[in-house]
Order: structure tokens, then C-alpha cells, then sequence
């Protein structure tokens, strides 16, 4: 996994683009040892908001009450468990978040109308938690899903991912149990940043992050390592991450 240095609020929540203004977010993975498995919470999007009709992890906004000292990070975690509880009424310890990630759309004027700068949390939840309820208005359904298994239906057209939602499950798939996650995790010296360029190359788009050979110049032919998101013409998604 690629790391890099660490996202201020600076950086990210004041800037604007031509048609995209920057907005701060968090999303949290929720984990738990499932009798096949890991596990992970993912919630079904109403059509009528943002990322309608996906599936995603718990998140939204960061709201000012979150980020009362300015700092986007620490507002991130206060809003992830906020979150939690208003999508999934899931009570989550902010003290045992471990920050897994900061993402970012592109800032090509007219890819996105809003670029959330998301911070992702992991944390763990024991199989017996309390039942999760879900509002019926933003979210209307959830499920508890093994991330190869959401990769596998999101294959099958069964249900509909975005590149971060992908992504992270295509990370959590290199574990077996809840505590190998957290523990890769805290074993970061910093999250990874996934600062998307968007390229392509023979018809393909292809989504670029730092660390991969192409990204500084957005050419995705470049030889070296990689750290991408091939997108083929039939809806085909495949991550790509190597060191060479």
C-alpha cells in the first residue's frame, strides 16, 4: 500500500474549482468476524442523494459542530460515529477508529459537482452487536457481506459500487479476520491518500493514486508500479497495486 504525507484541512476544505466546491466527509468500515469470515457494513443509498442507488460504508458530511478546532481529522472521526448512529444506529467508540485512508475526486471542472474529502476509518464490531436499523429515508437496506463477496455481485450487476467503495474492498480482501485489518491499519506510519486522476488508454478509462508510475504525468502507459482502477467499456472493475 502506498503512503503519503498527511492531508490539512487547508489543503482540502477551502479548495475550489470552477464548478466543483471541496467538502469535507468521513466513512466508516465496520468490521466484524462473520461465521465465513470478515465481514464489512455496507449500506444501500437512497436514489434521491448523493451516490443514490449504491452501496456504501456508513458517512456523510462533516457538519461545523464536528470540527469545532478547525481540524478536518479529528471532525472526520466525531462525524464517522455520528454518522454510524444516524444511518445504522450503531454506537461507535471514537477512541478506537483507526484511520485507514484520505480520498479525493478529481479536480477536472465538470467531473464532479461536489469533491469530498473523506477521510476512512476502521473499527471493529463484535457479531452480536445490536441490530442494525436502517432510516428508510437516506439508506434502505444494509448488509452484513464478506468483501469478496460484495466484489463478486458487484460483478454480476447485482449491486452498484463507486471507486472508493471498490477499492477498499478489494484492500480488506488480504484479510481473514477483523484483527488482521485493524491491525495492517495501525501498522500505517500514514494513511494512504487517494487523490484520483482520472486517464485512459485505448477506450479504458483508468483512475490513477499516488504511487503509481503514471500519475505525476496522468500517463497511464508509464512502466513502474502500480496503484490504479482499470474501468472497462463493459463495467468492469479491477484494482491494480504492486511495488513494480
Amino acid at each position: 500500500m502506498t503512503t503519503a504525507g498527511p492531508v490539512t484541512a487547508a489543503s482540502t476544505t477551502a479548495e475550489v474549482t470552477a464548478e466543483a466546491v471541496v467538502v469535507a466527509a468521513a466513512t466508516v468500515l465496520p468490521l466484524r468476524d462473520g461465521p465465513n469470515g470478515l465481514e464489512v457494513l455496507m449500506l444501500k443509498r437512497s436514489s434521491k442523494v448523493a451516490f443514490g442507488g449504491m452501496w456504501v460504508f456508513p458517512g456523510g458530511k462533516v457538519d461545523p459542530e464536528d470540527m469545532p478546532e478547525g481540524d478536518e481529522l479529528a471532525g472526520a472521526r466525531r462525524a464517522a460515529v455520528r454518522e454510524a448512529m444516524e444511518e445504522a444506529t450503531m454506537t461507535i467508540d471514537e477512541s478506537e477508529l483507526i484511520t485507514w485512508s484520505h480520498w479525493m475526486p478529481p479536480a477536472t471542472p465538470g467531473y464532479v459537482q461536489k469533491r469530498f474529502s473523506t477521510w476512512f476509518f476502521l473499527v471493529g464490531s463484535p457479531l452480536d452487536a445490536a441490530e442494525v436499523i436502517v432510516d428508510g429515508g437516506e439508506i434502505h437496506d444494509h448488509a452484513w457481506l464478506r468483501p469478496g463477496d460484495a466484489l463478486i455481485m458487484r460483478e454480476a450487476s447485482e449491486i452498484e459500487l463507486a471507486p472508493p467503495t471498490f477499492t477498499s474492498l478489494s484492500q480488506l480482501t488480504a484479510y481473514t479476520t477483523v484483527d488482521e485489518a485493524l491491525a495492517a491499519g495501525r501498522a500505517l506510519a500514514e494513511p494512504p491518500r487517494f487523490h484520483t486522476r482520472v486517464t485512459s488508454h485505448e477506450g479504458v478509462r483508468i483512475l490513477l493514486w499516488q504511487g503509481d508510475a503514471g500519475y505525476e504525468a496522468g500517463d497511464p502507459t508509464m512502466p513502474g508500479p502500480r496503484n490504479r482502477v482499470v474501468w472497462d467499456p463493459d463495467n468492469a472493475m479491477v484494482w491494480e497495486q504492486t511495488s513494480e
